[in-house]
């Protein structure tokens, strides 16, 4: 199948709205409507609670994961440099679709489950790595936002000093989502600094709320 045809598909599978999806055929609301207003896990979690964030979280996840599996229908050999290329091209498409959705006038998430489960396609001991970090900050300090950029941050590391990636291109895309992550939560480490960030409930639902974080 073409390259262009594979990232458009990719593009497609990232575009699924699943916050939004969920928020308004079982909750009856539109999550971008409350909150940060951002169509994504975070804010899943933080309005309507731990088991719709963790449901929206997965499946965002599986986003990414499928997007990248689509490079076994290309003419590239397992495990080359282009192949890898083009999983990293895939993975970005799914990842843009999360934040600039087709299916939802293009308003959604910061893609951060997205490109989990996009790591987790390219190299399933990394995304495993990256997801105890998050956990582990997660159920340390409730903050989903300082869980995404630690993890974001172990992302480079691990991929440089302890897996020792040799594709020039993954090496440079880690550096850059670890940049692009900690750009994108300004807001959010502002709010960490002065303390005002808002923890998310574990092992309990939440009442939806209206909040401007």
């Amino acid at each position: 199948m073409g390259i262009a045809i594979l990232i458009v598909i990719a593009y497609l599978i990232g575009s699924i709205p699943t916050a939004v999806w969920v928020s308004k055929r079982v909750y009856g609301i539109d999550i971008r409507e409350h909150g940060s207003g951002n169509a994504g896990a975070t804010n899943t979690f933080r309005i309507l609670g731990s088991k719709a964030g963790s449901a929206v979280m997965l499946i965002d996840m599986l986003k990414g994961f499928v997007a990248v599996k689509l490079s076994i229908l290309s003419a590239y050999s397992w495990g080359s440099e282009p192949f890898v290329n083009l999983q990293v091209g895939l993975g970005l498409a799914a990842v843009l679709g999360h934040i600039f959705p087709i299916w939802a006038d293009f308003r959604g998430g910061k893609g951060i489950a997205t490109l989990f489960g996009m790591i987790l396609g390219i190299q399933p001991l990394v995304a495993v790595s990256l997801v105890a970090v998050f956990l582990f900050m997660l159920m340390a300090t409730r903050y989903v936002s300082l869980s995404s950029i630690s993890a974001s941050i172990a992302f480079p590391l691990l991929i440089l000093f302890i897996f020792r990636e040799p594709e020039m291109s993954y090496r440079v895309f880690a550096i850059a989502t670890a940049c692009l992550v900690v750009l994108t939560h300004y807001k959010n480490i502002n709010r960490l600094l002065n303390g005002s960030e808002s923890k998310v409930p574990l092992f309990k639902k939440r009442r939806m709320r209206r909040r401007q974080d």
